[in-house]
């Protein structure tokens, strides 16, 4: 069996490039430290931001409905940090940059070591930002012993 390492990359369709572009900047560069590059791929600009495990790729929508994350699709995005204390630098750093995240907290209704902030892109795409928390941590460090 294949050993899936880890994401590649993730594309969103978004209703205004340059609108996103400016959003995703003060999030995935400035707060996270990505970096950007540009392509066009079809006569389409595309605008990725990328670190050493993935990229997160920006591309015009061909139609104009409004993001749903309760209609079949994608809910929200998830980026792990290492920290309780980077959840809290970053939720501070993207609101010092105009992002409306909320303040990092603890919910111990999803796991005793969950903490995290919350925001959503200009078309609505939730995204959250959490600690490595431990159960992620045995998840990778133990998983032949934990067994199927």
């Amino acid at each position: 069996m294949t050993d899936i390492t880890g994401i590649d990359h993730v594309y969103i369709a978004v209703s205004d490039v340059e609108r996103s572009e400016a959003f995703y900047d003060r999030v995935l560069l400035k707060a996270l430290g990505f970096r950007k590059n540009k392509f066009v791929i079809g006569g389409d600009q595309h605008v990725q931001y990328f670190n050493r495990h993935f990229g997160y790729v920006l591309r015009p929508a061909r139609g104009h409905a409004t993001h749903d994350s309760y209609a079949p699709g994608l809910h929200h995005l998830c980026l792990r940090v290492a920290s309780v204390a980077d959840v809290v630098a970053v939720a501070g750093q993207l609101r010092g940059a105009g992002v409306e995240a909320s303040e990092a907290k603890l919910y111990a209704e999803y796991a005793p070591d969950y903490w995290a902030t919350f925001f959503s892109d200009p078309d609505g795409v939730r995204l959250e930002i959490t600690n490595y928390r431990q159960e992620r941590r045995d998840r990778h460090d133990r998983w032949n012993e934990l067994g199927r």
